[in-house]
């Protein structure tokens, strides 16, 4: 009860409560416009918080990404244009029904089911959080070893439609891993005799450069016209939202479960379970044949599952330091640089920030309704910002937050050489996301297997010979043998081969 009173004291201090408006209010401006993501917005907060305590800096970050995950729906529901990539499955939903007349109902069931799913998600993460970090002191490196290649084989699967780019990607973030003395043997390694780089690559400063300079860049080089704002009114926005509640309550709380496993997964994010959650409600719906032409069950599902994932992003990376997304990469940079390192003892050794971060999560989703309303309210507004105004001044903020941080021109150059890389590999096809887990899981793989290896002496069976270490190794060789035995199963020649593939 002492570190929960702690835990109350911290998030409604002065301090963090202006944070925490601040916050969400530049989350929500973020989020409305379109072509700069969450992921962004978080990137631009991240040199803000390094003159922060480490609760107003944890703050900043749960506020602004769960504002700016709502706020994506409004340029979707208006302009047919989702200013983040979670509200793209429903963009042409919300806009048909905008067409309609109905932007009032669209834009409220995506604030007010976002806000129900933002706090199932933290119900699951209160409760699952502390039992898997129970579970989880009782791991060795071997444990870890396996678990961190487990998450990192899922990730490349999951988040990207192309697993050769997305390995390759992973492949990309090791090596910008490994550069530096920070490896187990403090020995250096492809610094090419710069001293600059006997401390490794800065990773704040290239987050910021491959997901808020990058986006720069694109919306510097898009010259696609600017779509027109639905001109309507838009009254009463909570307006028949407990008649909607009462009408779909299986799809908010299917949206809601399946946003949080999705979340749980390492490189999923909200984006993979907004669309699996659109799919999965047309393909339940009783009236599928409305999907498509203004029909609110899909937003429903979808913004429930939207923010029900942020909360579940956040379990693996407190428990294990493994992100479940590139927001939660961003965050575990945050913790370590306040260490507050991720693993189960931040549970039994820092119990009152655990509980400060659970009561954050519920504080965010609940003033989320009334800072959404009034941005719903001032959205013609938002969305007519000139390009031209706002590139600029994004671009101020990256060099002089990236400066600021350690006082280093060399950072600078790491975070724009990092927007101008990022921006290249997505233009052909490759996913940054499985590059930023390499950066951050590949140090923690490495030192795991040294450690686990110094221990065995050099015996690879080892790895295997703990019971919770053997299920995890072969769960994992199974994720990576089953493609291979699928295919040769597949030109098997005893085979029989279906009458529809002769065909």
């Amino acid at each position: 009860m002492d570190a929960l009173a702690q835990g109350f004291a911290m998030v409604f201090s002065i301090e963090t409560l202006l944070i925490i408006m601040a916050s969400s209010l530049f989350g929500l401006f973020v989020g409305a416009v379109p072509g700069l993501s969450a992921t962004m917005a978080l990137a631009l907060l991240v040199p803000m918080t390094f003159f922060m305590d480490p609760i107003p800096a944890l703050a900043a970050m749960v506020s602004c990404s769960a504002m700016a995950i709502f706020a994506g729906d409004i340029p979707g529901c208006l302009l047919r244009m989702p200013g983040t990539a979670a509200s793209a499955a429903y963009t042409d939903e919300a806009y048909a029904m905008a067409r309609k007349g109905q932007a009032d109902i669209a834009l409220g069931s995506g604030l007010v089911f976002s806000a129900i799913g933002g706090l199932f998600g933290t119900a699951v993460l209160i409760v699952a959080a502390p039992l898997f970090a129970e579970f989880a002191l009782n791991f060795t490196s071997f444990e870890f070893f396996w678990l961190i290649l487990l998450g990192i084989t899922c990730a490349i699967v999951i988040s990207s439609t192309t697993p050769l780019k997305g390995a390759i990607m992973l492949i990309l973030g090791f090596l910008v891993a490994s550069v530096g003395m920070n490896n187990p043997a403090a020995f250096p390694r492809f610094t090419a005799g710069s001293t600059e780089l006997l401390g490794g690559i800065g990773f704040l400063p290239m987050l910021i450069g491959m997901f808020a300079v990058s986006e720069v860049i694109r919306s510097a080089l898009d010259r696609s016209p600017r779509a027109t704002i639905i001109d309507q009114p838009i009254h009463n926005v909570f307006k028949g939202m407990w008649q909607l509640t009462v009408k779909y309550p299986k799809q908010i709380l299917r949206g809601s479960v399946l946003g949080t496993v999705v979340g749980a997964l390492p490189g999923a994010g909200s984006d993979i379970a907004s669309w699996m959650s659109y799919a999965l409600s047309k393909k339940l719906s009783k009236e599928p044949e409305k999907f498509g032409t203004g029909h609110v069950e899909g937003i429903i599902e979808s913004g429930a599952a939207n923010n029900s994932a942020l909360a579940g992003a956040w379990i693996p990376a407190l428990v294990f330091g493994i992100p479940g997304d590139t927001l939660t990469a961003i965050v575990i940079g945050v913790l370590y640089m306040k260490n507050l390192n991720p693993g189960p003892s931040l549970f039994t050794t820092n119990p009152e920030n655990m509980y400060a971060i659970y009561i954050l999560f519920i504080f965010a989703n609940l003033i989320m309704i009334p800072l959404g309303w009034a941005t719903i309210k001032v959205a013609k507004r938002l969305l007519g910002v000139r390009r031209e105004i706002l590139l600029p001044l994004i671009l101020m903020a990256c060099i002089v937050g990236t400066f600021g941080m350690n006082n280093s021109p060399f950072d600078v150059w790491i975070m724009l050489a990092a927007g101008v890389t990022a921006y290249i590999l997505e233009e052909n096809g490759f996913p940054v996301a499985p590059a930023i887990l390499g950066v951050v899981l590949g140090p923690m793989l490495e030192e795991n297997f040294v450690k686990s290896m110094i221990k065995s002496d050099g015996e690879v069976l080892a790895f295997f010979s703990r019971p919770v270490a053997g299920v995890l190794g072969v769960l994992t060789l199974v994720v990576w043998l089953y493609p291979l035995l699928r295919h040769g199963f597949r030109r098997s020649p005893g085979r029989a081969t279906p009458v529809g593939e002769a065909l």
